[in-house]
C-alpha cells in the first residue's frame, strides 16, 4: 500500500519543524512540490532548504508539478464553483504523482504551509482523490505551527481573552461586517485590507506578513493609525517580492460595543 504524509511544516521558519513532521520527513521516499512560478519561487526553495536541513542526500526525490491557476476575479454566486473547478484540477495532479510516481510500498508527503488542518485543501483533495478509485492509498496528518498561532507569538499576546470566543475568518466574510458577539477575529490572507473600513471603531490590530521568513514585517497598535501603515509597507512588500501572503488579528476594546 501507498502512503502518503500530510507535514505541516510552519510559517515559514525552518525551526518551526516539530519533532514529528522531521521523523516523518526522513521516513519520506518521494515529496510532492506544487509550484507556483518564478514569481512565488522562494516558497519552493525554503521547502528543499527544509529537506536539505534534516535529511540526508540521496536518500529522497522531489518531484515538482505546476499549481493550477484559481480564477480570483470569480465573485458572488461564482465563488464557490471557482474553487471546486481549482480543487478538481489540484486533485488531477495528485492523482497523476501518486500513481506515476510513488511505487507500491513507498511514501509520499505534500509539505504544507502553516497547519494542514486550517485553511488548507490538501485534505480533502487526497479525499477526493481516494473516492475517484484510480489509486489507493492511506494517509496521516502531522500537525504545524500555524500562521495564527506564529503571529500571536511574534506580537507576544494571545488568541483570546478570558471567557470570549475567537473566530477565524476571511476578509470575504468580514466585508459582510464584524461576527457578533465576537470581540478577537483573526482574518486570513484578506487580498482587499477589509480592515480599513472599521478604522473608525475602538479595535486594535495585531498584523503580520511573511511571518516566520527573514522577510517578515509585524505591525500592531490601534487600528486608525496603524492601518495606513500596513497599507503602505503591504504595497511597498508586494511590489518588492511580487506576491504577499499576511494574516492578522483585529482585537475590539472594552467597552467599545458589539455590533
Amino acid at each position: 500500500m501507498r502512503k502518503i504524509h500530510v507535514i505541516g511544516i510552519g510559517a515559514g521558519d525552518p525551526d518551526q519543524l516539530t519533532l514529528q513532521a522531521v521523523r516523518a520527513l526522513r521516513s519520506t521516499d518521494v515529496f510532492f512540490v506544487l509550484e507556483k512560478g518564478e514569481v512565488k519561487g522562494d516558497l519552493t526553495r525554503l521547502r528543499r532548504d527544509m529537506l536539505a536541513t534534516h535529511i540526508p542526500e540521496g536518500t529522497y526525490r522531489v518531484v515538482e508539478a505546476r499549481d493550477p491557476e484559481r480564477d480570483r476575479t470569480a465573485g458572488g454566486a461564482a465563488y464557490s464553483p471557482a474553487v471546486g473547478d481549482w480543487r478538481a484540477a489540484r486533485a488531477d495532479i495528485y492523482e497523476r504523482l501518486i500513481t506515476e510516481e510513488l511505487g507500491e510500498g513507498e511514501s509520499g508527503a505534500f509539505l504544507v504551509w502553516g497547519d494542514p488542518a486550517l485553511y488548507d485543501s490538501t485534505l480533502g483533495i487526497l479525499e477526493e482523490v481516494l473516492e475517484r478509485g484510480a489509486v489507493a492509498f492511506e494517509y496521516d496528518v502531522v500537525p504545524g505551527i500555524s500562521s495564527v498561532s506564529a503571529l500571536v507569538a511574534r506580537h507576544r499576546t494571545g488568541l483570546n481573552r478570558v471567557g470570549r470566543p475567537v473566530q477565524i475568518t476571511t476578509g470575504r466574510r468580514l466585508a459582510e461586517g464584524f461576527p457578533e458577539g465576537v470581540d478577537d477575529v483573526v482574518v486570513m490572507l484578506d487580498a482587499h485590507r477589509t480592515f480599513r473600513q472599521y478604522a473608525g471603531e475602538d479595535i486594535d490590530i495585531y498584523w503580520g506578513a511573511y511571518i516566520g521568513t527573514p522577510d517578515e514585517i509585524l505591525v500592531s497598535g490601534p487600528l486608525a493609525e496603524a492601518g495606513p501603515r500596513i497599507e503602505r509597507l503591504r504595497a511597498e512588500a508586494r511590489e518588492r517580492k511580487g506576491w504577499i501572503m499576511d494574516t492578522y488579528l483585529l482585537r475590539r476594546n472594552p467597552g467599545s460595543g458589539e455590533r
